[in-house]
């Protein structure tokens, strides 16, 4: 277990930074991050696939059970915003202290809820108290780390959070041949607590008062203000950026498809598929294992293109709208397929392209935001929440009147394509006051 942090004054000698080699503590931040993710994503994940049990011992229907689902991404998406802004108002070590907590509570009570009515105040209560943890997580690294560092941190972290949901099915249906559902859910709310009292005893918001950071570390690290001073959000500019918005209809894109993966791909594969409950579970996680791999990918070869091509933006942008319009065009192909396993391979290469996405889109915020880059982040992830909280709600809808899942992918395709032509439309390097002078020019 990490020793407790002593604060210590900042060090800042350019002399003495320059005959030291840096320390490398910084990545201890990745290290938390990648850590919090998995847990983050296996408590998220783990109620779609113990729905049938659920639904089973409480008489849920689909679209009861699609409530249920949305409850969360609705909280989620409306304290966004709130939890990003005191993320930037106070630093991320107490925001994310008080987040982990809260939904690891929440993780362990969704085991002794009775009617589908006190499951969806939980998971509402749940995703209120979860908003923000992605946010602060990137405002961490802003701090943390140097600006050629960002996409790949942010990459590796996505990509934890990928595998996290993709081993939960599996670790869900082992729990559950041993223990009820009830069970299962009180033992995945401990890794949080465990989580939140390293962290708060190792991190600091200012690195230079680390005492494991050294001068020339230190003179990596961004200059920005403590936590604690005042703090004003742009709030005209961030509702009036065109770039603002195109991030948000992007994300709200991505979203609204990964939810479909996280809520309804485990019964899709069950009924529509006609798969047992063991190859449900063991395929259930087959496109986050597979998302994880392309956001890892594109976290390695955007630094690597944007150096050649000499254009972060384009690089991008680029990266972005090719996912977008990748992800529409095999979700038609799934559609199309009759071969079960094949038709899982498609929607897995949907995963991917969906994935690529997201270490450009939060690296754009961390250029885009500046100081407010965790308002910015829970601006983005706001909307991408609220794609989630439709998704499972529309496409619980559709099956039910329709019974149709094809249906419901040629809606989701719709919104990948709208995302593709989002990515084409925005600046995701210029921070907001110079898109703000440059447009006055």
């Amino acid at each position: 277990m990490p020793p407790p942090i002593p604060e210590k004054p900042a060090i800042a000698n350019p002399a003495q930074a320059a005959s030291l080699r840096p320390t490398r503590a910084r990545y201890w931040v990745i290290v938390f991050a990648v850590t919090l993710a998995i847990i983050q994503y296996v408590d998220k994940v783990c109620i779609s696939q113990a729905a049938p049990f659920i639904q089973k011992d409480l008489h849920l229907r689909e679209d009861q059970m699609g409530w249920v689902f949305g409850a969360f991404t609705l909280a989620y998406a409306i304290f966004e915003i709130p939890a990003g802004y005191l993320g930037d108002r106070f630093g991320p070590r107490p925001v994310l202290l008080r987040i982990v907590i809260w939904w690891s509570f929440c993780t362990a009570a969704l085991g002794r809820m009775w009617s589908c009515g006190s499951l969806i105040v939980t998971q509402f209560l749940f995703g209120a108290g979860e908003a923000g943890a992605f946010p602060n997580l990137t405002k961490a690294f802003n701090r943390w780390l140097p600006p050629q560092e960002r996409p790949r941190a942010q990459g590796i972290m996505w990509m934890s959070a990928r595998l996290g949901g993709a081993l939960t099915p599996m670790l869900v249906y082992l729990c559950l041949q041993h223990v009820t559902w009830r069970t299962a859910f009180l033992l995945l709310g401990l890794p949080g607590v465990v989580w939140g009292v390293l962290f708060f005893r190792w991190y600091r918001d200012d690195p230079r008062s680390h005492p494991s950071v050294n001068a020339a570390e230190a003179a990596l690290l961004p200059v920005e203000a403590a936590a604690g001073e005042h703090f004003k959000a742009p709030w005209k500019k961030l509702f009036t950026s065109r770039t603002v918005w195109c991030l948000c209809g992007q994300y709200f894109a991505c979203s609204y498809s990964f939810w479909f993966f996280i809520t309804w791909f485990p019964t899709y594969l069950l009924k529509a598929r006609g798969f047992d409950l063991k190859h449900s579970a063991l395929l259930a996680g087959t496109p986050l294992f597979v998302g994880a791999a392309g956001s890892l990918f594109a976290g390695w070869i955007a630094p690597i293109l944007s150096r050649r091509l000499g254009s972060t933006r384009t690089v991008r942008c680029g990266i972005g709208a090719a996912g977008a319009f990748g992800a529409a065009a095999l979700l038609m192909v799934a559609t199309w397929l009759t071969n079960p396993y094949m038709a899982v391979v498609a929607i897995a290469l949907v995963a991917f392209c969906n994935d690529i996405q997201l270490p450009g889109a939060w690296t754009a915020c961390m250029d885009v935001g500046g100081k407010a880059v965790a308002t910015l982040s829970g601006t983005m992830n706001m909307m991408g929440n609220v794609g989630g909280f439709v998704s499972p709600i529309v496409c619980g809808y559709i099956v039910k009147q329709t019974g149709n899942w094809n249906l419901a992918f040629y809606v989701t395709a719709a919104a990948y394509v709208l995302g593709a032509f989002c990515w084409l439309g925005m600046d995701p390097v210029t921070p907001l006051e110079q898109q703000g002078k440059r447009a006055r020019a």
